[in-house]
């Protein structure tokens, strides 16, 4: 298996997170979406259906906690940290870009109730995968949700956007989500880089995972996932350190708003939910805008 095809199949992952999720108690809930679970794999639609029960999703929820302590409260809460963000009413936003898009349900949710154009980005078999999905769960892709291939490390993102309707002088909210570690660091740097030329106002969200971690420096009680992820084949190939994230933005177009960290993710998201939960520290959130 190459490393793209690696790291095309970490889509699901994600999702699964959010299908389960969703049987939660909506007072419970780390993350709401309701089309999560159909726009799985039939294996883990059956799996989303088995978690309506609740001893189900603890053992799901077990399961992660020993692999990766954190990660799927991690998970969760950047999906809605990203969904509030995004339907903020004083946020201006002309279109939405989605790089790394997978099987993410975010702009069909958009969809629903707004014609707000959504441009989804992301390598061609994923890109493929997610027009038959569309397909099979919604009868298709909605008429404002537009599927962009290209490969971050090779094609110019710009005008892959650009041939597909993208009108580069919209006031854009950009989403990175679960992204930047599976390209190598030019890429990332390339990759914001051009995003950097946004028109102003144009607003930036990203998930990232911490230098120390990639480096080995210190796994965070994540041995498991250090192993999987950057083991003798590496998929995750870029990390970034939390204190300099500020002046290396500003060099390439952006300006650092917040950052969102385990402690951020715990006192805004798992406590109001009475659940004993810990997000992980090795994957952050960061905003920004131009």
């Amino acid at each position: 298996m190459t490393r793209r095809s690696a790291a095309a199949q970490t889509a699901v992952g994600p999702m699964v997170v959010a299908a389960v999720e969703h049987h939660e108690p909506p007072e419970r809930r780390l993350v709401d979406d309701d089309l999560a679970a159909s726009f799985l794999p039939a294996h883990l639609r059956a799996l989303a259906a088995l978690a309506r029960t609740e001893a189900v999703r603890r053992a799901l929820m077990a399961g992660s906690e020993r692999q990766g302590p954190g990660l799927w409260p991690s998970i969760a809460c950047r999906k809605r940290l990203i969904d509030e963000r995004l339907s903020d009413p004083l946020n201006e936003t002309d279109a939405v870009v989605v790089l790394g898009a997978g099987l993410d349900s975010r702009g069909c949710r958009i969809a629903r109730h707004s014609d707000l154009p959504v441009f989804e980005v992301d390598l061609p078999v994923n890109v493929a995968r997610k027009a038959d999905v569309l397909r099979r769960a919604l009868g298709g892709t909605p008429a404002s949700v537009h599927l962009v291939p290209a490969d971050f490390e090779r094609d110019d993102l710009m005008g892959a956007l650009r041939s597909a309707g993208y009108d580069d002088t919209a006031r854009t909210f950009f989403i990175a989500e679960g992204l930047l570690q599976y390209l190598t660091p030019d890429a990332v740097t390339a990759t914001l880089s051009q995003l950097g030329g946004a028109a102003t106002g144009s607003r930036l969200v990203f998930t990232y995972i911490r230098q120390d971690f990639l480096d080995g420096t210190d796994t965070y009680g994540a041995d498991a996932v250090y192993r999987r992820f950057r083991g003798r084949r590496p998929v995750w190939l870029s990390g970034l350190v939390p204190e300099r994230l500020g002046e290396w933005l500003a060099e390439l177009g952006w300006r650092l708003d917040e950052q969102a960290g385990p402690s951020y993710f715990r006192d805004l998201y798992i406590r109001p939910t009475g659940r004993a939960l810990t997000a992980s520290p090795i994957e952050w959130t960061a905003l920004a805008h131009r």
